[in-house]
């Protein structure tokens, strides 16, 4: 258990990347809206918060299975700063989606899914591998 009382097992991975994927659907619909929309005078780009507030609200501490592993504070583990992005321009007829901006975006939310998807099947083989044993 954690300080939360929550249950936190070997699986919290399965349950983390479940939980990211879902984001990454959520940002692809936004963004798929926001290119959409591009030529919509006065509509304004949107985007979703970041994944790391989903996950400020559930921390997760590193594991000391021995008295002699070390304490790390929380302020030395927090990465979860991020620096808000805004818009790259906005045309006369007040739009501001930048078609650029959505792509990178969107390039960003493929790249994240990938490294999701690989992570959780090599965490999948290594949990069948020990299953054999």
């Amino acid at each position: 258990m954690d300080q939360n009382g929550a249950v936190v097992g070997p699986l919290y991975l399965f349950e983390l990347a479940s939980s990211q994927a879902r984001y990454l659907e959520l940002r692809q619909s936004t963004i798929a809206t926001n290119v959409a929309n591009a030529n919509t005078p006065g509509f304004k780009a949107r985007d979703v918060e970041p994944f790391n507030k989903v996950l400020e609200g559930m921390p997760v501490r590193l594991a000391t299975t021995s008295p002699s592993h070390m304490q790390l504070a929380a302020a030395e583990t927090d990465t979860r700063a991020t620096a808000k992005k805004d818009s790259w321009e906005v045309v006369h007829s007040g739009n501001s989606v930048s078609l650029e901006q959505e792509m990178i975006k969107g390039s960003d939310v493929s790249r994240d899914y990938s490294m999701n998807s690989a992570i959780v099947r090599s965490f999948h083989r290594m949990v069948l591998s020990s299953a054999k044993a």
